[in-house]
């Protein structure tokens, strides 16, 4: 028993001896790391003087404005304003070379001409169309009273003319009416079969 309580008491004062020696590393490392932290902190101040960001711990943001600054707008962290799309277009334009830039006001011109020629040949063919088609208008009024004239010099003849009610003329008086010249005949039928019936019942009229 009394080896056993010796070997508890040794043990507890080599516990207590080894905590002891060990007491001055702990306090060196303790030591450096608070050197360290005072360096990161002399650093990031340094930083934060000269422009650039520090190295500071991230903070919990009990009001939420995080969100209202981190929260991009436009694809960027501020929104886009027109005075910088007017400034990056001059930029585009001030690197342009000047071939490219001086094909371009060629290309710009040759439209231009081309659309003010389009329009004047509109305007031509307008013009054209108007005047063929009060041409067209007057030679088809003087062909229609050509024709109604032509009828009725026909139908005073044909009034005049004496009637022959003898048998057998019946196709005389038939032929007279019909136009056996080819070349006037303005259908676009085949009537030269009729024609010819016409003409042979004329000559040799049919026996009732």
């Amino acid at each position: 028993m009394a080896d056993d309580f010796g070997f508890f008491s040794s043990s507890s004062e080599s516990g207590a001896l080894g905590e002891a020696e060990e007491d001055p590393a702990a306090a060196f490392l303790a030591q450096q790391e608070s050197e360290m932290a005072g360096i990161e902190n002399a650093e990031g101040f340094g930083m934060l003087a000269e422009g650039r960001p520090g190295n500071f711990q991230e903070q919990p943001d009990p009001v939420g404005f995080g969100d209202l600054v981190t929260t991009p707008v436009n694809g960027g962290l501020f929104p886009e304003s027109d005075g910088y799309s007017v400034i990056a277009q001059a930029d585009q334009l001030a690197q342009e070379p000047e071939s490219i830039r001086k094909w371009r006001e060629e290309q710009k011109k040759r439209l231009e001409e081309l659309d003010a020629a389009a329009k004047v040949t509109e305007q031509e063919w307008r013009e054209k169309a108007k005047k063929d088609l009060e041409e067209w208008h007057i030679r088809q009024n003087e062909q229609v009273e050509k024709t109604k004239a032509s009828n009725r010099a026909s139908d005073e003849n044909f009034i005049s003319e004496p009637k022959d009610d003898s048998p057998g003329s019946e196709w005389e008086r038939v032929a007279h009416l019909c136009d056996f010249n080819p070349k006037s005949s303005k259908q676009s039928k085949d009537v030269s079969r009729m024609r010819s019936v016409l003409i042979s019942l004329k000559q040799s009229p049919l026996a009732y």
